[in-house]
């Protein structure tokens, strides 16, 4: 079979292919570029979920290429109105150029994956069997066609694949300004990030500093509003003339650490850029087979949401659905719509559109209620409004929330099932909740990372397991006690491994002493993205295949397996 193209080679395209190859599909990775990651001030936060993904696709030096942050401060003026404790929530904070690089080693030492440099999409056509791509080398002008199973458009907040497939890009073009810098300095709140609203020295509207490696800080200075062209291109990352000049940054950055060290200290000022955060969603997520995942899917980056951690998600979501396609013989499937042709797995890869556009849809839909109540009033009369009322210290955690990855801006979504196991509610995000909110046995959250015994009595963490095939993974208390010569042959155990191998997709059996909200001999499938697909009371067969089926985008589930809307 052909193997995936994957047009993009930034951060969410390297990861794309990178998790198609620990499925064993192979891909051709299309870069309009020449594979150099310069150094620049774009930086992501990422939480444990995202470094045990990043992990998981090859690059170990995630967690050790970032800072950690020791705690969180939100001040207004000269007062800080919240302090949160970080030590027990790892926060890392990562600059996107070593992401870059970190995930690019690991695919350039990846034989499943081909990196195309220089190669600029000119023309996608698809057929009943799979999509053809023309090339088009920027420098000599030579084309070149490629033919791939599905195609993956990576590229970007401007994405050619997008335009090509005719898929509009809807949103409003200017939510946040901001102007941001990469300087070394020594400040007095080490391994702190703070945000500061309203601060004393003159000039600014709100001003954070966020910890990276090496003695370095990210400085952020939100910009007063302004709104350019509706038809202005879709550039997120574009600098915008006379916003950030040689004499105005220099300002900004000597008047922000004089104002938070008392002086001026000693400082380095390494790269600086203009920032536009756009609210933006693509009225499809899917075109017959082509998929679109990252910036060129959805922008969200107002209030420090993290619109790269959502590009990776996309990308844990899309890769085993690819996967299972991939694998599958061609007579599986059904019509599909979008090309009018059968088309394998085909309701298994519409609940990526319906998963991911929901949870995202959800997202800007949160920004949408909470913005009015997180920039300042204007006008004496509302400013002494607010401080009698104390409304932006009530508010402040929504903020920690933006820059921290967590809650409605960032938390883990849990995706609704419905009755037939393909997710309900089709892009639209109505009813998509949080997996925080939900109990841990509810399907569609993500499970917890866990300690787990593989079934040759190894020990291992559950977010490593995840990746390449669905898990069953057994509650067995006092498991750990007993070699594992002692419970292979004993219990469940016999009966789980032969409904393991006879289950409609890959499955590896695991065990747990305990899982929340789960009793002894509770039996749960996991996607191999982690999301919880179902449980059942001991190894039933009949229930645990239905709800493999259900996932895979297969017959409904029989009556008896437990799931829910």
């Amino acid at each position: 079979m052909d193997p995936v193209i994957v047009v993009g080679a930034g951060p969410v395209g390297l990861a794309m292919a990178l998790a198609l190859a620990r499925h064993e599909v192979p891909s051709i990775v299309l870069d309009q570029g020449s594979g150099v990651c310069p150094e620049g001030p774009r930086s992501t936060v990422i939480g444990a979920e995202t470094a045990a993904f990043l992990e998981r696709l090859g690059y170990p030096r995630a967690a050790s290429d970032a800072a950690r942050w020791d705690r969180l401060t939100v001040w207004r003026r000269r007062q800080e109105v919240l302090r949160l404790d970080l030590s027990d929530h790892p926060v890392l904070h990562l600059s996107q150029h070593r992401l870059q690089r970190g995930l690019r080693d690991a695919a350039s030492a990846t034989a499943l994956i081909q990196l195309v440099p220089h190669a600029r999409v000119e023309e996608i056509d698809q057929d009943r069997d799979g999509v053809s791509v023309r090339t088009r080398h920027p420098q000599d002008g030579t084309d070149t066609w490629w033919r791939a199973s599905h195609l993956v458009g990576c590229d970007g907040a401007r994405s050619s694949v997008r335009k090509l497939l005719a898929i509009r890009f809807p949103g409003r073009p200017a939510v946040d300004r901001h102007a941001i810098a990469t300087v070394r300095v020594d400040l007095p709140f080490a391994g702190e990030a703070r945000l500061h609203r309203e601060p004393p020295w003159r000039g600014d509207r709100e001003a954070s500093a966020r910890p990276l490696p090496d003695g370095l800080w990210r400085l952020d200075w939100r910009l007063p509003p302004s709104r350019p062209a509706a038809d202005a291109p879709v550039d997120p990352h574009a600098t915008w003339p006379g916003l950030v000049t040689g004499d105005t940054l220099v300002t900004r950055v000597k008047s922000t650490l004089t104002g938070w060290c008392g002086q001026l200290p000693r400082y380095e000022l390494l790269a600086a850029a203009d920032h536009t955060a756009q609210q933006r969603l693509a009225a499809r997520f899917r075109s017959g087979r082509c998929f679109l995942a990252g910036d060129a899917a959805h922008l969200h980056g107002a209030l420090g949401m993290q619109n790269l951690v959502d590009g990776l998600r996309d990308v844990d979501n899309l890769a085993w659905r690819l996967a299972c396609a991939w694998h599958l013989p061609p007579a599986f499937g059904r019509e599909d719509p979008h090309s009018g042709g059968p088309q394998p797995g085909g309701s298994l890869l519409d609940g990526y559109e319906a998963e991911r556009r929901g949870a995202v849809g959800a997202r800007l839909r949160a920004v949408d209620q909470t913005m009015p109540l997180l920039r300042p009033l204007r006008g004496w009369a509302h400013t002494r409004r607010s401080l009698l009322t104390g409304s932006f210290r009530k508010h402040a955690p929504l903020l920690a929330d933006g820059l921290l990855g967590t809650g409605r801006f960032g938390g883990a979504p849990a995706y609704p099932v419905a009755p037939s196991g393909v997710p309900s509610q089709r892009g639209t995000g109505r009813g998509t909740a949080l997996t925080e909110s939900l109990p841990a046995t509810a399907p569609g959250v993500l499970v917890p990372d866990l300690p787990v015994l593989t079934t040759d009595g190894t020990p291992d963490r559950l977010y490593a397991r995840l990746g390449s095939t669905f898990l069953l993974l057994l509650v067995a208390p006092g498991t750990a006690v007993w070699s594992a010569e002692r419970w292979l042959g004993a219990g469940l155990m016999p009966r789980l491994a032969e409904v393991a191998a006879a289950l409609p997709v890959p499955a590896e059996v695991l065990v747990t002493e305990e899982y929340p909200s789960a009793g002894p001999h509770t039996v749960l499938l996991v996607r191999p993205d982690g999301h919880l697909v179902g449980t059942t009371q001991g190894a039933r067969a009949e229930d645990l295949q239905a709800l493999a089926a259900g996932a895979r985008g297969g017959p409904a589930p029989l009556a008896g397996a437990e799931q829910s809307a």
